[in-house]
């Protein structure tokens, strides 16, 4: 059974950082696009970044923001999502993804692209205040 599983969620200060884990189990994230999404209560879920495993393309969102990157232990089958200098408005819920569809990890990474995930994460929650 293929399981994603968040971790890493909690309280951080404003200016502060953070390292998001989702761990992969029953399945080989090779061939496949990983993507984080967050959602705040009354919003729908909004994409972040992805990355293609294997290859360690990565695309993001936002790309000219500079505090979001993506990352990758092979070994552990783990795909990171570490955020620096964060905000009040960066507190959400986090969710990772996986697909196998080439379109739906791509740039920019949009929010009509979520639908194209289809094993998902329970989410991790994030708070950013003081």
């Amino acid at each position: 059974q293929p399981q994603l599983v968040e971790s890493g969620g909690g309280s951080v200060q404003p200016g502060g950082s953070l390292r998001l884990s989702c761990t992969a189990s029953g399945f080989s994230l090779d061939r496949y696009a990983i993507g984080w999404f967050r959602q705040s209560p009354g919003e729908g879920r909004e994409p972040v970044a992805c990355m293609w495993f294997e290859e360690g393309l990565t695309h993001y969102a936002d790309p000219g923001q500079g505090r979001v990157t993506i990352t990758k232990d092979v070994a552990a089958n783990i795909v990171y999502l570490e955020m620096n200098r964060m905000k009040p408005e960066d507190a959400a819920d986090y969710f990772c993804a996986a697909t196998l569809s080439r379109p739906y990890c791509t740039s920019p990474f949009a929010r009509h692209l979520v639908r194209g995930f289809d094993i998902w994460g329970q989410g991790t929650q994030v708070t950013v205040s003081s």
